[in-house]
């Protein structure tokens, strides 16, 4: 029988950059599927999810992808055309971890046999605390219905739920649930959108652009940790 996993990646903390946790965590909510599917919420894990991926024989992933396209418009990319788009116009960390999770599974002989990518382009990523937009949420529902119509090619069929599932069982959490977030959000007066207030509007600090000189072969590097921090 074919492992399945149903991947959602984003950092809900990033309005429609949570596009794709979202998405699957409103599948858990309300439709269930035999034992050898497994739903996930993969946030910003990047290479720490490459021992859930190698394990998958079917594997979709929800995520906001920058198309180029308008803003709230769905498309859907399968196979061997996926790994480009998860790198190209990447938005976040997550898309070069989650890159680099293919990479990997490809190396060790042990890449999923099917593969398809559900993205959204999103509307707004530069709202720190903010939830999806109304473009983006309107496309979670036609999201699932094209990740369910595809895997019924593979006879893997999701059942929809009497009552959905309570959000203390919910895959990230009771504490972030859609409603949670939203309706806990502090207002833009006790929380700033763009960064601390006591240091962006004091008079004790200076910032302004100063960009580096670089000789011709001059280069800057940094490290970075693929569970999106620096």
């Amino acid at each position: 029988m074919n492992k399945t996993l149903i991947l959602g990646i984003g950092n809900i903390l990033w309005a429609d950059e949570g596009f794709g946790v979202r998405t699957v965590e409103h599948l858990n909510e309300t439709h269930q599927f035999d034992e050898n599917v497994t739903l996930m919420d993969g946030g910003t894990q990047g290479l720490y999810l490459v021992q859930y991926v190698e394990e998958a024989d079917i594997l979709v992933v929800f995520d906001a992808i920058d198309y180029g396209l308008e803003p709230g418009e769905m498309k859907l990319i399968e196979g061997g055309d996926v790994p480009k788009y998860m790198g190209a116009k990447k938005m976040s960390l997550h898309q070069t971890g989650f890159q680099e999770v293919l990479m990997m599974a490809d190396m060790l002989e042990r890449y999923p046999s099917h593969l398809l990518l559900v993205g959204v382009q999103p509307v707004e990523l530069e709202d720190f605390g903010g939830s999806l937009r109304e473009k983006t949420r309107q496309q979670i529902e036609p999201a699932i219905n094209a990740a369910l119509d595809w895997l019924k090619q593979f006879d893997i069929y999701a059942t929809k739920r009497v009552e959905p599932i309570a959000p203390e069982h919910s895959l990230s959490g009771h504490e972030v649930s859609m409603d949670n977030y939203e309706n806990d959000r502090p207002s833009a007066e006790l929380a700033s959108r763009t960064g601390d207030d006591r240091v962006i509007h004091s008079k004790a600090f200076h910032i302004e652009y100063k960009p580096h000189p670089l000789e011709q072969e001059e280069v800057i590097s940094c490290d970075v940790d693929h569970r999106g921090k620096y």
